[in-house]
């Protein structure tokens, strides 16, 4: 069966390069055109080599620290983890900004909505597929080294074991949290980094370029908006790649290791043969192979079929392929799988309704993530009720268009959670607490195709201000801003998917960090409890609660901070050279760039460190009861921020756009002007906040994952009591 894992890397990686020289080749347009493409391109390496530079000194020393205190399989897999992750990033924003300029390049040659998109695809799904390929390249090594050749996962060695400190844990259980934890801290990373410097450029380019100078977006004359470009590559490509693969890898080794947990703590009269749980600890990574192959054919459809100039639908063709594909080809997988194993064994450990259980639970998942996705849709897209009263409030000014925006964002949350909860219940009760997690992969099985679609946005974003800077015929950015439009809404509906699977992986995670806490000397009196009434339980639930809005408050700061910095040299040089806005001088785009780099390198660090240092620090003080609660409190209070900044900030960027076609008085309008500040409001909820604090919750579990089992030997409040 590992065969199909392999197939769907091989398949993946491949398609990736095939992908990758097949939009390289094509025609990049005019000398100017090439010009400026070639100034995006080249902020956009500088900023992630400085980026990764910082991210290797950081990882050395926790892979350090991990190999010294846990073991040294754990560092190792933490560095394999981190690799993917960047890997992942850096080739999809690579392809970004090679793509940009000629999806600019192909609506000018062919005035066809439906060719430039099929090429804004195409390099969309270079990232999509490198996501999916390089999180599997990495566990498979992981499974076959340490699994299979370490021989981690034979069943005698799934037991809890101490290492030199005393420490107990699952070996393989560890392993594979080093991984996702290596994969966490890139995302978290890239998420942040990415996001300060996207946002600080975007409301630097808008604040005073269009509410001050009265000069279109992505006009040439405005020096923020190179950095603006670079920005889309930076944080929602190479960010959002990292986010989605750390949420598909956080999903999938949460499967493994609830399982390996619950195989370990099986009561003495309830036997299981070594092959299933064998078959139960690959079954994940075999599920997600599928996913993948089904998503290369969902990518493949649509770049060979002859495309409509409805973009909007042929994305939701690809999408809905692969998603049709994933349900068909995983049932008759889990059905010939599981079904040579007896129904009492199947009960052991938790299947309800026999072989198909795991594929029920993974439906629940798939379902839940369509259903979320189309709430985003619904409260985010300008075709719907929501964001077209946020636009018309704005005929009455700013205040009335932030009040609208943040009333639509808090409602949005409502409906998102009674999806995501009847999920959780309903997989609980088919698979138990690894049908949580089934649900969690079931929901980013076609994640490929997810990232793909979500990619291709900022590529039609970035084409979209080359044609502007370019000074190419209104109908080429006509064609683009269609694109982009559609992009918005395919970015909200992606968000809603990783905070989705965030929640159930998450949950997934919590159960295991209560399973890690058991030893050889507490089996028999272990029970997956945690008493909300103790007093370190509700305490750390408290500071969890508040832990993201202290996060989210630093965030938004570093974005003002640089889009402060930014605004001032825009002014700045508008103020020293006034020919620059007649068109007869050129700004300094250079200065832009550095300014943005800058502000998101130094501010990146904080709040990164913040999400891993947290859990350990609270854990040496307090012990394990403690961070049972800040990680509840964190995880409700974060799923609920995350919703609310993502969809408040996507309805706000999607109403300016409604106003921008020619409703409620257009560009120029009054209505335009507070809108423009509604959207500027609404960046870095949507584009830094939202994404990162998904992350928050799933870094946090792995890290109280992987330190529990020595801040429950080591811990003050013990030590004094």
């Amino acid at each position: 069966m590992i065969g199909i894992v392999i197939v769907a890397i091989v398949g993946a990686l491949s398609f990736a390069a095939i992908n990758f020289y097949g939009v390289k080749r094509l025609k990049p347009g005019t000398p100017l055109m090439q010009e400026i493409a070639g100034a995006i391109q080249e902020g956009a390496d500088a900023f992630i080599t400085h980026e990764y530079k910082v991210i290797a000194g950081i990882a050395v020393i926790i892979a350090i620290i991990l190999s010294l205190i846990v073991s040294w399989y754990t560092g190792v897999a933490f560095v394999l983890g981190a690799l993917m992750s960047g890997s992942a990033g850096w080739i999809g924003m690579k392809i970004a900004t090679i793509a940009n300029v000629r999806v600019s390049n192909r609506a000018l040659e062919t005035s066809s909505i439906g060719q430039t998109l099929k090429v804004a695809f195409q390099g969309g799904s270079v990232m999509g597929l490198s996501v999916g390929g390089f999180s599997l390249l990495g566990l498979t090594i992981v499974y076959v080294v340490f699994g299979n050749i370490l021989g981690q996962m034979r069943p005698e060695n799934l037991t809890v074991s101490a290492n030199w400190l005393g420490i107990n844990f699952i070996p393989f259980t560890m392993t594979v949290s080093g991984y996702a934890l290596g994969c966490s801290v890139i995302a978290m990373f890239d998420r942040v980094g990415g996001g300060i410097y996207t946002k600080a450029a975007d409301m630097g380019a808008d604040l005073v370029g269009k509410t001050e100078a009265h000069i279109p977006e992505d006009d040439p004359r405005n020096p923020a908006t190179i950095a603006d470009n670079v920005g889309d590559n930076v944080g929602d490509v190479a960010g959002l790649g990292a986010d989605l693969l750390e949420s598909y890898v956080g999903a999938l080794i949460s499967s493994v290791v609830l399982a390996s947990y619950v195989y370990y703590t099986l009561p003495s009269n309830l036997f299981i043969s070594d092959d299933l749980i064998g078959a139960v600890l690959l079954f994940p990574l075999i599920f997600a192979g599928i996913g993948v192959i089904s998503s290369i054919l969902g990518i493949i459809y649509l770049i060979t079929k002859k495309v409509s100039d409805h973009p909007h639908k042929e994305l939701n063709s690809s999408v809905f392929a692969a998603a049709g594909l994933t349900v068909v080809f995983t049932g008759l997988l889990t059905y010939f799988y599981f079904s040579p194993f007896s129904s009492a064994e199947l009960s052991a450990i938790g299947f309800a309704v026999g072989p198909m259980s795991p594929w029920l639970s993974a439906l629940m998942g798939i379902a839940s993530g369509i259903l979320v996705g189309q709430l985003a849709e619904y409260y985010t897209s300008y075709n719907f009720t929501p964001t077209q009263r946020i636009s018309a409030a704005s005929r009455e000014g700013t205040a009335l268009n932030i009040t609208e925006g943040m009333a639509s964002g808090m409602k949005s949350v409502f409906a998102p959670l009674i999806v995501l909860a009847l999920a959780v219940i309903g997989s609980y009760y088919l698979s138990g607490l690894f049908g949580v997690a089934m649900a969690a992969i079931g929901m980013l099985s076609f994640v490929v195709s997810t990232v793909s679609v979500d990619t291709y946005g900022p590529i039609a974003d970035n084409a979209g201000g080359i044609s502007e800077m370019a000074k190419l015929p209104p109908t080429v950015r006509e064609i683009t801003d269609e694109l982009d439009s559609v992009g918005n809404t395919t970015a909200a509906i992606g968000k809603g998917f990783a905070i989705g699977s965030a929640t159930l992986a998450a949950l997934s995670l919590f159960a295991s960090f209560l399973y890690a806490q058991v030893s050889p000397e507490t089996m028999e009196t272990f029970t997956l409890q945690l008493n909300m009434i103790d007093p370190l339980v509700l305490s750390g639930a408290l500071i969890g609660a508040a832990l993201p809005y202290l996060f989210s408050g630093i965030l938004i700061e570093a974005v003002a901070k640089a889009a402060r910095k930014m605004v001032q040299e825009v002014r700045r040089q508008f103020q020293a050279d006034p020919k620059i806005l007649t068109g007869e001088s050129k700004p300094d785009y250079r200065l832009c760039i550095e300014i943005s780099s800058a502000g998101a390198l130094q501010e990146m660090k904080y709040p990164a460190l913040l999400s891993v240092l947290t859990p350990v620090a609270s854990g040496f003080l307090f012990g394990p009861n403690f961070v049972g609660g800040l990680l509840i409190g964190t995880t409700l209070s974060a799923i609920m921020l995350a919703l609310y900044t993502a969809n408040a900030g996507g309805a706000w960027d999607n109403a300016k756009k409604f106003i921008e076609q020619g409703n409620h008085g257009g560009k120029g309008s009054e209505a335009h002007s507070a809108a423009v500040i509604g959207d500027t409001v609404g960046d870095p909820l949507k584009d830094t906040v939202g994404p990162s604090l998904d992350i928050l919750i799933k870094i946090m579990a792995v890290v109280s994952l992987i330190t529990v089992s020595i801040f429950q030997k080591y811990n003050l409040f013990d030590l004094l009591r």
